[in-house]
């Protein structure tokens, strides 16, 4: 055997030594050496907490409701509710009876970034309003040391706690005092957590469901049915036209105005830098992870109090400053969508005022897309008049070979007013513009359409078209 070990190694010598290549990240990565040194206790302001499920590290951070993050205090949030939202999810339960009160604001930290069994959450950081009489946790967890090291909650706030697994082992603790502590809770909110953090947790307490104590179960409020409000969705549908990116980390310098410190980690690298402390015993680098699980969990009760104030009702929003006019033609978008045409019609009228009274280069582009928009809704009322001079306002505000507001003013005058005439002129001119573009500005798929339509409407002047009723799909 020792002779074919020696003639593979022989073999292997004669290869070509290449360098290794390197991770993708590992220029990225930190050095552990510029971390703070130290045990968990000496750098992070936490306590071992026990149950019967073993022990594991919790932190917990108190903000009073008072405490401003973006333009308002965090209770500004209690003083509304996701309802106007309710009708783009109907099956996440965000109907009268979601109270944020009684809300569990989660995000998970996990040992790695994709699923899988070998996954877990070594970190679960939850956020709850508490000293409102509903579900106060910190005086009574069942933590075995708690009467000697909490008190009662003394007012009002909204307190941040974070479960953290020192090692795997500890798992089973965590998901015990996590248990306790959603048990009083009725809904969720987190960012992204439909897709990752719910499927997560509910996937850990089924594979420790043989090691969980008598009585520790899954969390109603993780359920696949339980009300939960997710806010990324809401926030692409508000945001997006505008930003280039939704991520939690963007919506806080875009819209909340927030700038973190250096203590914060970049999210990617959290799963690595956990792997550190696992392998080294040094919690330096989990110092910026336990910074950065809590400013996200803070900022989610911002940016749920603006999505539900925005959505249900934009214009106070938009004339205070806090709601650009991008977002406010999203929201017009949205309640079009949801049949809400006077909210709908008032948003894009305001947010086309703005526009054209900025000038600013980077928001004209937007300009089509309101006007469309707007003008959807007049022909869906059938407030032909109305569109119709709102289509020349577009095609004169707006240079450029977009044949849209030609073809409806095609369309309005063969259909509403009769006159071909007119709509093969506004239809030439669409086409002759889409013709004469830059290479890059043509649309092939545009030309042939209305090379199609012009000379539909030719044989219609010639008598000779015998598609009567076309006009049906196209107003």
């Amino acid at each position: 055997m020792s002779s074919v070990l020696d003639r593979l190694r022989r073999l292997q010598s004669l290869r070509p030594q290449n360098a290794p290549e390197k991770s993708p990240v590992e220029p990225d990565l930190p050095r552990i050496g510029q971390f703070a040194a130290g045990s968990m206790d000496a750098l992070v302001s936490g306590r071992e907490i026990e149950n019967d499920g073993g022990r594991c590290w919790l932190v917990t951070e108190r903000y009073p409701l008072e405490t401003v993050r973006g333009r308002h205090p965090l209770d500004a949030l209690l003083a509304t509710t996701p309802r106007s939202i309710a009708p783009l999810y109907p099956n996440a339960g965000l109907d009268n009876d979601f109270d944020f009160r009684r809300a569990a604001f989660i995000d998970t930290e996990t040992s790695g970034l994709g699923g899988g069994a070998g996954v877990y959450a070594f970190m679960v950081g939850v956020g709850v309003f508490e000293g409102t009489g509903i579900g106060d946790w910190g005086s009574g967890t069942g933590d075995r040391d708690a009467s000697s090291s909490q008190s009662p909650i003394p007012s009002p706030q909204f307190t941040v706690y974070q479960f953290f697994m020192r090692h795997p082992g500890e798992e089973v603790a965590l998901l015990t005092a996590l248990a306790e502590l959603l048990g009083e809770r009725s809904g969720l909110v987190t960012f992204n957590g439909r897709t990752f953090d719910a499927p997560l947790l509910r996937g850990r307490y089924q594979m420790n469901r043989r090691f969980l104590p008598g009585g520790v179960g899954k969390p109603a409020v993780l359920a696949e049915d339980a009300p939960h409000f997710d806010l990324l969705h809401p926030a692409r549908r508000l945001w997006k036209r505008r930003l280039s990116s939704c991520s939690l980390s963007n919506l806080e310098a875009q819209v909340l105005g927030l700038q973190r410190t250096e203590e914060d980690v970049p999210g990617s690298l959290i799963p690595w830098l956990y792997n550190q402390f696992l392998q080294t015993g040094n919690a330096g680098p989990m110092v910026g992870v336990f910074y950065h699980n809590r400013e996200d969990i803070v900022s989610m009760v911002s940016l749920a109090e603006l999505l539900c104030r925005h959505f249900a009702d934009p214009l106070p929003s938009a004339r205070a400053g806090e709601l650009h006019p991008l977002d406010l033609a999203s929201v017009g978008r949205v309640h079009a969508e949801m049949g809400l045409v006077e909210s709908a019609e008032q948003a894009f009228i305001h947010a086309l005022e703005n526009l054209v009274s900025t000038r600013s280069t980077d928001d004209f582009a937007a300009l089509p897309e309101i006007f469309d928009g707007l003008g959807w809704l007049l022909k869906r009322q059938e407030r032909w008049d109305e569109a119709a001079a709102l289509w020349q306002r577009w095609l004169s505000t707006v240079p450029g070979p977009d044949p849209r507001p030609y073809v409806e003013l095609a369309k309005y005058c063969e259909w509403q007013g009769n006159d071909l005439e007119q709509a093969q002129m506004w239809t030439a001119w669409a086409l002759h513009n889409q013709q004469s573009a830059p290479v890059r500005q043509r649309s092939p798929q545009a030309i042939n359409e209305l090379q199609h339509r012009l000379a539909r409407i030719q044989r219609k002047q010639a008598g000779d078209d015998d598609t009567p009723d076309s006009h049906i799909s196209e107003t």
